[in-house]
């Protein structure tokens, strides 16, 4: 192939991977190494003859030695080439020790699948979407943290989930996310209620002085209310569940502010009454949301596709 005028490398500035040569065409050397010949070498990494001569003179140039000498009878490696195959082969096994442990990195984030979800999502949407991942990840174990908005963002900001869903008007600090769904929250009472023989719709100003069964403070429901009136919601009980307040409504305990997903059956089987409001905003976005500058990957990426469907 010929000599190669030796230039001085400078080593002072700049970044190694300019200096030293891809691996692909350390794999190159080390097949012209093994089989004694350019040619074969080509072959056996499915490239053309006049591909592998050209990367051969680019590593050459690049490394200002001639590595390998041609002739009729075969390839041979000069003396530098020889000394630049000894370090080729240490570096290109480094490479398949860093691919094999990155592969094994890859298939134990992708061995498990943790979710961290405000109230409303866990319990009307999630289960859908979990066994739609489930059919195209039967290995991927999930957990699921189901918790206010305010507790999705610190689970997810403590690393103890790889993707949450919120429902309030506003994402979290320190979060990104992406609008997957729409929602609306409604006025609900048990037939009994006066309220469920109503004409007329319910005025804002009586929807805020009335106590109400409520979700407790941080949850994505009670900021939508709180901000519709101004905070200005009366709780008569406040609590920690969507289910629990869909049965205190139903018993008849009072009116309850809750989210269309969660009341339909009961709507249907008149178990619950929806009241209509007057000048009120109830409408609010459902999000995902992830640690900043950390976009979901494997399983997380794969379940955030689904709600999109």
């Amino acid at each position: 192939m010929g000599s190669v005028e030796e230039q001085p490398a400078d080593t002072a500035h700049g970044s190694i991977a300019h200096r030293v040569p891809d691996l692909g065409a350390l794999e190159l050397l080390l097949a012209v190494a093994r089989l004694g010949s350019l040619g074969a070498a080509a072959r056996e990494l499915g490239i053309t003859q006049p591909a592998a001569s050209s990367r051969i003179r680019s590593m050459e140039r690049q490394l200002g030695v001639a590595l390998v000498d041609r002739s009729p009878r075969g390839s041979r490696l000069t003396d530098a080439g020889a000394l630049v195959t000894d370090w080729a082969g240490r570096v290109v096994e480094a490479a398949r020790a860093f691919d094999a442990g990155a592969q094994a990195l890859r298939v134990r984030r992708d061995s498990r699948l943790r979710v961290a979800a405000s109230m409303t999502i866990a319990e009307y949407l999630l289960p859908g979407w979990l066994l739609a991942l489930r059919a195209g990840r039967p290995d991927t174990a999930v957990s699921l943290l189901a918790g206010n908005s305010a507790a999705v963002a610190e689970r997810l900001l403590a690393g103890e989930a790889d993707l949450g869903f919120v429902e309030g008007l506003t994402v979290p600090p320190g979060l990104d996310s992406a609008v997957i769904a729409h929602d609306r929250l409604i006025v609900v009472v048990a037939p009994a209620h006066p309220w469920a023989r109503r004409r007329r719709p319910l005025p804002a100003a009586e929807l805020a002085s009335t106590p109400l069964i409520l979700r407790e403070k941080g949850s994505g429901t009670r900021q939508v209310l709180d901000t519709a009136l101004g905070g200005l919601a009366r709780p008569l009980i406040e609590l920690s569940s969507t289910t629990a307040v869909k049965a205190a409504a139903v018993s008849g305990a009072g009116p309850a502010v809750l989210s269309e997903l969660a009341v339909g059956e009961e709507l249907g089987l008149r178990r619950l009454v929806e009241v209509p409001v007057d000048g009120v905003a109830l409408a609010r976005d459902l999000r995902a949301v992830w640690p900043t500058g950390h976009r979901p990957a494997g399983p997380a990426r794969e379940l955030l596709s689904l709600t999109r469907g």
